[in-house]
């Protein structure tokens, strides 16, 4: 791939991320991506096809720079589960696009479905390490339980704000800043005691 067109792909996704953040796979226009981006639409399908693959490609990329900052489970689980809620707070952007990404394809495949099972395999198989459990389906349930214990209260920051009694705009951010971390320092605490084995490593 040259640098041209490299450069010109990273406009792409860069363009389309903050497009299908803000208005999902069916509300984006590929005129406002190319005309932000600095290029025709023909470049962009050129380089992804179709609309769905651009898609596509900005939540590989979204979930890649993601798992490289924060790594794989490790050490302290209450500790990883601040981390992952520091991650989401300060990136708000991927839980848009999942959020997004869930309601276009409901039950159906994802494209890449297979290639992100492996993916969370491997998470899953690291965090089972951590807690000294056999890695397995239990310890994919695991994991997806300690997903959900940092992200959904920013996925879904109104909810999170009515239950707590916060005030403020309507924005992940705000609902972690009118939380003042406390709920961060809750969820790390609530992880270290009640997931399996995670007070050996607390």
């Amino acid at each position: 791939m040259s640098r041209d067109t490299a450069a010109t792909r990273a406009r792409l996704i860069a363009a389309a991320r903050v497009e299908f953040a803000q208005r999902g796979i069916d509300g984006a226009r590929v005129d406002r991506i190319a005309r932000e981006a600095r290029v025709s639409k023909e470049r962009i399908y050129g380089h992804f096809g179709n609309k769905e693959r651009l898609f596509e490609a900005v939540v590989a990329e979204a979930l890649e720079e993601h798992t490289a900052a924060l790594g794989t489970p490790r050490g302290d689980i209450g500790q990883y589960v601040g981390r992952l809620y520091d991650m989401h707070r300060e990136n708000p952007q991927l839980l848009r696009l999942l959020l997004w990404e869930a309601l276009h394809y409901g039950d159906a495949p994802l494209p890449d479905e297979d290639e992100r099972a492996g993916h969370y395999a491997r998470k899953s198989e690291a965090l089972a390490a951590v807690l000294g459990m056999a890695p397995g389906r239990q310890a994919a349930m695991v994991l997806l339980l300690t997903i959900g214990l940092a992200a959904w209260p920013l996925a879904v920051p109104q909810l999170a704000r009515t239950v707590l009694g916060g005030t403020g705009p309507d924005t992940a951010q705000a609902a972690g800043d009118a939380l003042g971390g406390e709920l961060r320092d809750f969820l790390v605490d609530f992880a270290r005691r009640a997931l399996p084995g995670a007070d050996a490593e607390a």
